[in-house]
């Protein structure tokens, strides 16, 4: 039998990340022992509920990132190509203005590198530009649905390539290149096999 006073505080995953995504936004990065004192838990608590500190900083920076991509979407002016340029020009702008987002590039680059490039963030980030492509493109069908999935990872690597151009290769970012190389790969049409009607 339990003794009053010892029940255990139960958190769900949500509320986990609601309150590692105001930490980060207040610091920059995620303390675990700061978080599950915020919430009032034990860290075995806090870890039992997410696993690790990677796949949590995974879910915030996502959902910083899906974010920003929702209110370049609503802003969205134009359609086609235009249009999904558009949208990659305000969330890259906002992304490289933000100061809780800058300072955990510089305090922790593996960790930034290893998670937005090449895991959950990356991942989720081409899912969703799948998404734009298709509704950007959806009153000319510019892009078939058969090559949108290779298109969209592509294009977010083109993107990557700039958002994280000093973890990548030490270099300044070139957002004018960027741009021209993510206007060719989305003007790249298909070719068609010889002989194709």
């Amino acid at each position: 039998m339990r003794r009053a006073g010892t029940s255990r505080r139960v958190v769900a995953r949500g509320q986990v990340v609601h309150a590692a995504c105001r930490y980060f936004l207040r610091h920059g990065t995620v303390d675990m022992d700061a978080l599950a004192q915020d919430l009032a838990v034990s860290r075995a608590t806090l870890y039992r509920v997410i696993g690790s500190r990677d796949a949590l900083l995974a879910d915030v920076l996502w959902g910083l990132a899906d974010h920003l991509l929702e209110r370049a979407r609503r802003r969205r002016t134009r359609q086609g190509v235009d249009g999904v340029l558009e949208i990659t020009r305000y969330f890259v702008t906002a992304l490289r203005g933000s100061v809780p987002f800058a300072d955990f590039l510089r305090a922790e680059p593996e960790t930034a590198r290893r998670l937005l490039t090449g895991g959950l963030v990356h991942r989720r980030a081409v899912l969703a530009q799948r998404s734009i492509l298709l509704e950007a493109g959806e009153k000319d069908r510019l892009w078939p649905r058969s090559g949108v999935d290779d298109l969209a990872y592509l294009y977010v690597r083109v993107v990557e390539s700039t958002l994280y151009a000093e973890l990548l290769s030490s270099r300044r970012p070139d957002l004018a290149l960027a741009e021209r190389t993510a206007r060719a790969v989305l003007q790249q049409t298909p070719r068609r096999p010889r002989g194709a009607v």
